[in-house]
């Protein structure tokens, strides 16, 4: 009785072995290192590795060590000031095809790392960097959308030949004909450009044009999404390794920037919402007011509502210099440069203008409520010269206006404006006295319980200790091997998880001591125990996983970590507690006569 086949007993050796393995890189520590990438995004060759390499070398402050990883040069140092020595040394050089970022790297062996094994990811509060909290407009996409919609039916109309006039109020368009016979016309016509659009007719001469509630919900979705996006090109721009940009709630964007101290140049670009406009400029003096903007060398400008191109159609910017001057290249994508191209056939020697357009948020008001505000600027002014399509110049900015421009341009303008509504700046320091004290707490939680068992269970309570133990290192090896981000509620836990894995211990030995109180022989009260436990230990690690599930599913970031460490903790000390322990108990007393147990 109480013997295991072989296979289990290997299934167990195998299971701990595996865990040391995949925990061995996190006892090795990690240094400050710069991560070196091609701009493009590429992976790097060895040619580009060895020139990258030439080029550290001749640096003050020279690496410790060089390694490639997932396409990524990593280059580590002895501390952190030879790092940031580094850093500007490279950035000084100004090698535009390389992106250079500060972060740290694992100190491992190579055979470690040729296996593709990595320490434990560790989270914001632990490494130290930047956390900022966005809350987007959901209602400015939509109006966006409405305008793009007002767009386009000036344009279907104005190529049909009919008499109109386009208004926009609210999430309404108002299309309003001269010839009430054509209002038929004009109502199949909106239906072709988009049958899912609610057309409803308001007098002889006027439709009412609005979205569907599943038009509304896929704006404000696509809006989130886009604006993540543009969000992750942005921060790759800033050189920052390892960023975690993730959807939070409804209508808010989490953007964590380790290895970044200061937050102003991120600030900056991540929550601009600067694009541009190309316009007509209206000569006539017949143009409406809402259409005059300030220009900026001084007056003003008076522009035709209709948009030749926008921000959105901009598939790439960069920028330059011309005659001396500072300037900013665009290329359009295919309908922008079309819409060019046409303008400027029909307009040769006639002026067109860049508007720049950025939101700002301004309140909160009495009521607790913000208001959208864009600020709108004519940037640009100049007659046309020739014909053009997807590729020109615009000029009227600074050095660092166009550099700015350019980066947001090609990053991808936002869908709707963002406002930063939280920010948190944690320093690495701060980030190493939290893994300090969280290391301390698992520690001296480990040692009161295993002090505890070994008291009141005597040799099961060391076999328990054995397997707790064991439970640690599976934890920290299955974080290492998902890659998942350690936090500080992620190490509370793992505080608790080491509880939760004596427990079921506590309840096994618990049923055999009353099996042995009863008249039970040895071997058929560990039997006893071990089958009689089972149901509670796998109810209460059952219903502890579900909320961990719930946690996971509802929770934000430090709430998921929380999860993660909890959920892979249950399935970690299931296996210990119950097989490790069992495997154990029966290699020392399976199969043999005994009198009494030390339990």
């Amino acid at each position: 009785m109480n013997r295991y086949p072989l296979w289990k007993y290997l299934l167990v050796l195998a299971v701990v072995a595996l865990g040391l393995l995949t925990a061995l890189p996190n006892f090795y520590g990690s240094a400050p290192a710069l991560q070196i990438t091609n701009a493009d995004g590429s992976t790097m060759s060895d040619s580009e590795v060895a020139r990258i390499e030439t080029v550290l070398s001749g640096l003050s402050a020279a690496p410790s060590e060089d390694f490639l990883r997932d396409g990524k040069l990593y280059a580590t140092f002895a501390d952190i000031d030879a790092q940031s020595t580094a850093f500007e040394e490279l950035a000084a050089l100004g090698i535009e095809d390389l992106g250079i970022a500060k972060t740290i790297a694992p100190k491992q062996p190579e055979w470690l790392r040729t296996m593709g094994l990595a320490p434990m990811s560790l989270g914001l509060d632990l490494r130290g960097g930047v956390y900022l909290l966005y809350e987007v407009d959901l209602d400015e996409a939509v109006v966006n959308l409405v305008n793009a919609y007002k767009s386009n039916f000036q344009v279907a109309l104005r190529d049909a030949g009919i008499s109109h006039r386009v208004n926009v109020q609210g999430r309404f368009i108002i299309v309003q004909v001269r010839d009430a016979s054509q209002l038929e016309a004009v109502e199949d016509l909106i239906r072709d450009a988009d049958p899912n659009l609610v057309v409803t007719t308001t007098d002889a001469r006027s439709l009412r044009v609005s979205l569907s509630e599943t038009q509304v919900r896929e704006r404000q979705n696509f809006a989130i999404e886009q604006n993540i996006t543009s969000f992750r090109n942005r921060v790759d721009a800033l050189g920052v390794a390892e960023p975690v940009i993730q959807r939070q709630g409804l209508n808010r964007i989490v953007v964590q920037l380790p290895g970044i101290q200061n937050p102003n140049d991120a600030i900056r670009i991540l929550g601009s919402t600067a694009t541009l406009e190309f316009r007509l400029v209206d000569t006539s003096g017949s143009g409406s007011r809402a259409n005059t903007f300030p220009f900026r060398e001084g007056g003003t400008v008076t522009l035709k509502s209709e948009v030749i191109a926008s921000g959105d159609q901009i598939i790439d910017a960069s920028a330059g210099f011309s005659e001396g001057q500072p300037n900013v290249n665009i290329r359009l994508d295919d309908v922008g440069g079309k819409r060019m191209l046409e303008t400027t056939q029909k307009n040769l020697q006639r002026p067109m203008a860049v508007l720049f357009i950025e939101s700002e948020r301004i309140g909160p008001d009495e009521n607790g409520e913000y208001q959208t505000r864009k600020k709108r600027e004519v940037i640009n002014r100049a007659n046309i010269n020739g014909v053009f399509s997807t590729n020109f110049q615009i000029t009227g900015l600074t050095a660092n206006e166009a550099r700015d421009l350019s980066l947001l341009l090609k990053a991808g303008a936002l869908s709707a404006p963002v406002y930063l509504v939280g920010q948190e700046t944690i320093g690495p320091s701060t980030g190493q006295q939290n893994i300090d004290r969280g290391f301390k707490a698992i520690q001296i939680g480990f040692l009161a319980v295993v002090l505890f068992m070994i008291v009141y269970y005597r040799v099961f309570g060391l076999i328990a200790n054995m397997a707790l133990l064991t439970n640690l290192v599976l934890i920290v090896g299955a974080l290492s091997l998902l890659q998942a981000s350690l936090t500080l509620p992620g190490i509370a836990g793992i505080v608790l998880t080491v509880g939760m894995a004596v427990d079921a211990n506590v309840l096994i030995f618990e049923r055999i001591r009353e099996e042995l109180a009863g008249g039970a022989s040895v071997q058929s009260a560990i039997n006893s125990g071990y089958e009689k436990a089972f149901s509670s230990i796998a109810d209460a690690n059952i219903t502890t996983f579900i909320a961990a599930l719930v946690l996971f599913l509802f929770g934000t970031g430090p709430v998921k970590g929380f999860a993660v460490t909890l959920a892979l903790g249950i399935a970690t000390s299931m296996f210990t507690a119950i097989v490790g322990t069992r495997a154990v108990v029966n290699l020392i007393y399976g199969g043999r006569k005994l009198d009494k147990l030390a339990v």
